[in-house]
C-alpha cells in the first residue's frame, strides 16, 4: 500500500501549525526525513505530523532548540542513541514536573488571598449591617 504524500499546505492543516512554523522547524532541521516530489516539493507524510506534535510538546514544556536539534540527531543515528534521547526525555520530564510543583505552590497562594479578600469582605459587610 503506498503512503500518502502531501504538500506543506496540508501539513499545515493537518498539524495545526503555519507554514511559517513548520518551515522554521525544517530550517532548523528539526524535521527529518522529508521527501521530494521530482520538481523539487516537499512532500510529507502521516508520520511528520506526529514528529510535528511530540516537538511541539517538547518545545511548549521548555525544551530549548539546541537541545531539540540534538534530540533529532540522534533520531537520525537510529537505535543505538535509545538510552541517550530516553534520558533526554526523562530530564525533561524532571524539568516539566518542578515546574507543575511551582506552579501548584502559586495555586496555592492565590487560594489563600482569595480566600483572605472574601474573608475580609464577610466581615466588612456583617459589620455594615450592625
Amino acid at each position: 500500500m503506498a503512503k500518502e504524500l502531501f504538500t506543506i499546505g496540508h501539513l499545515a492543516e493537518k498539524s495545526n501549525l503555519s507554514i511559517h512554523t513548520i518551515r522554521f522547524y525544517e530550517k532548523e532541521g528539526l524535521i527529518p526525513f522529508i521527501e521530494r516530489s521530482p520538481t523539487g516539493f516537499r512532500l510529507y507524510e502521516d508520520e511528520h505530523i506526529e514528529w510535528l506534535r511530540f516537538i511541539c510538546c517538547l518545545r511548549e514544556t521548555g525544551m530549548s532548540i539546541s537541545k531539540l536539534k540534538n534530540f533529532v540527531e540522534l533520531t537520525v543515528q537510529g537505535e543505538e542513541t535509545t538510552d541517550q534521547r530516553v534520558n533526554m526525555l526523562k530530564d525533561q520530564r524532571i524539568f516539566i514536573e518542578k515546574q507543575v510543583d511551582t506552579l501548584l505552590q502559586y495555586i496555592s497562594m492565590i487560594n489563600h488571598k482569595i480566600d483572605m479578600y472574601s474573608q475580609m469582605k464577610n466581615i466588612s459587610l456583617e459589620s455594615d449591617n450592625q
